[in-house]
């Protein structure tokens, strides 16, 4: 906390004001190092924010939705019927979910530049007014881990 005081003193007034709205904003999305991700996005120009926002659901929402359930999938029902554990396969469900998500932004990151004059694409950060920033939203899949809500950065995945 006390880096954290130094640091947003040592900003100009307008540097200090956005990277205190950053502190806020990445606190109120339960962030638990809201001071890393905003001084990344104040020093580094990464459009930390507008990551975390995206990473932070991806979890609850892609992955771990699948705890609530895989029986309106028929094929779990017939595993389950002929024998299967229902955890098993929930674990089974969230394991290639999170390969799934991760192997998707690592596809968003694809940088291969030998595709010559074809269209490419970009996820770029917009402002609340729905404006483009101008920043892309690189590496995604280098964070996914790290924001697993339970701490446990996947492990329970594989075990």
């Amino acid at each position: 906390m006390e880096d954290q005081r130094t640091w947003l003193q040592q900003l100009p007034t307008d540097v200090r004001d956005r990277a205190r709205s950053l502190l806020e904003a990445l606190d109120q999305l339960g962030c638990d190092d809201p001071d890393g991700w905003a001084r990344s996005e104040i020093e580094e120009d990464i459009p930390q924010l507008a990551r975390y926002r995206l990473l932070r659901t991806l979890w609850p929402q892609m992955i771990d939705d699948w705890r609530n359930g895989i029986t309106n999938i028929p094929a779990a029902r017939r595993a389950l019927e002929a024998g299967a554990g229902q955890q098993d396969l929930t674990q089974l469900a969230r394991a290639v979910a999170y390969e799934t998500v991760f192997a998707m932004l690592c596809h968003l990151a694809d940088d291969d530049h030998r595709i010559g004059q074809l269209p490419s694409w970009a996820l770029i950060e917009v402002s609340s007014a729905g404006e483009s920033t101008g920043r892309c939203l690189d590496g995604l899949h280098e964070d996914l881990l790290t924001l697993d809500p339970s701490g446990r950065e996947g492990q329970d995945l594989w075990s």
